[in-house]
């Protein structure tokens, strides 16, 4: 085996291709005979220090898995926080080769479908914007909205430096000043719905995802629980990953 450091790093599920180029620039990972660069190779049995933590690179494919889990408002997707918030990563199942990685993460009050793998290889290919992996959400709105408005969402509305674009939006139930709204989009942008929202004036008062690609959120599947999914399902998700890139090359 020989194969460029990040390669090999990220399909261990130490982290994303994106993160561990960004430790080897910053001399984050090191071998006794110095530091590792980005394109620099690896061997079998080769030993390398990440963050000072000792790994020995392996002949061995560890086998791909990957969750799913139904998050719950006020739980944090990142990796540290300094608040010592609860954190998605707490209700996951420990793992022994690398480490939970998220496809894309929703803010503290989001609900809904999260998606873990330690392949950071598909990780990245999910979601990476060549990629256009729909997602689906389920959204109330607070704020008159009129036909304009969701023609504008669709047409893509200006926040900041961001042009934030839904695919489509349609109606569902109204709740007295709130209506619900169904909304898929392929962008990855930090809080792009309630954002795109408050160029219109209107305030998103709940926010659940339920879809992300071909998977929808399984109904028996409660919040804070997650359930792994077989090889035939992670399957799919890379075909999902190669067809969407494919059609957009």
């Amino acid at each position: 085996m020989n194969e460029r450091v990040q390669k090999y790093l990220a399909r261990a599920g130490y982290g994303s291709r994106r993160e561990i180029e960004k430790w080897l620039k910053a001399g984050q990972i090191t071998t006794s005979q110095g530091v590792l660069k980005p394109g620099d190779r690896v061997e079998a049995g080769q030993v390398l220090y990440v963050h000072g933590k000792q790994i020995v690179i392996s002949e061995l494919n560890h086998p791909t898995r990957m969750l799913v889990y139904h998050k719950a408002e006020g739980e944090i997707s990142t990796h540290k926080d300094p608040g010592d918030r609860r954190r998605v990563l707490d209700s996951l199942p420990n793992i022994e080769n690398g480490r939970w990685l998220s496809v894309g993460r929703l803010d503290i009050n989001t609900t809904g479908l999260m998606l873990f793998s330690n392949d950071g290889e598909l990780v990245n290919a999910l979601m990476h914007p060549s990629s256009e992996v729909e997602r689906e959400y389920l959204c109330r709105v607070f704020g008159p909205v009129s036909d304009d408005s969701l023609k504008r969402l669709c047409e893509g509305v200006q926040a900041g430096k961001d042009m934030l674009q839904f695919r489509s939006i349609d109606p569902e139930e109204r709740t007295g000043s709130n209506q619900w709204f169904r909304i898929v989009l392929t962008g990855g942008k930090n809080r792009e719905i309630r954002r795109a929202w408050q160029v219109l004036g209107c305030e998103v008062s709940r926010l659940k995802r339920v879809r992300y690609g071909h998977f929808h959120l399984p109904r028996n599947l409660k919040v804070g629980q997650w359930i792994e999914l077989d090889e035939q399902q992670i399957d799919k998700f890379r075909s999902l990953a190669v067809e969407n890139s494919s059609n957009t090359a």
